[in-house]
């Protein structure tokens, strides 16, 4: 494995983790009673550019397969 899917895997790691604690953090924010709606947005909006992020990464790991 080269240096670029190494450093490409390690960062979609990091991604997850992420991910992750932003689903945890959404999840307990949105039991709370008076909770901030665009703090909880915002986490929201975070969460779905890291999940694109990780779908783009994780085409560059994958080879391209001839139609």
């Amino acid at each position: 494995m080269n240096r670029d899917t190494e450093t490409i895997k390690r960062r979609i790691a990091e991604l997850q983790l992420e991910h992750r604690d932003l689903d945890h953090v959404i999840e307990l924010l949105g039991r709370e009673p008076a909770y901030d709606e665009l703090q909880l947005r915002r986490l929201k909006k975070r969460k779905l550019q890291i999940k694109d992020t990780i779908a783009m990464l994780q085409m560059q790991l994958t080879p391209d397969i001839p139609a």
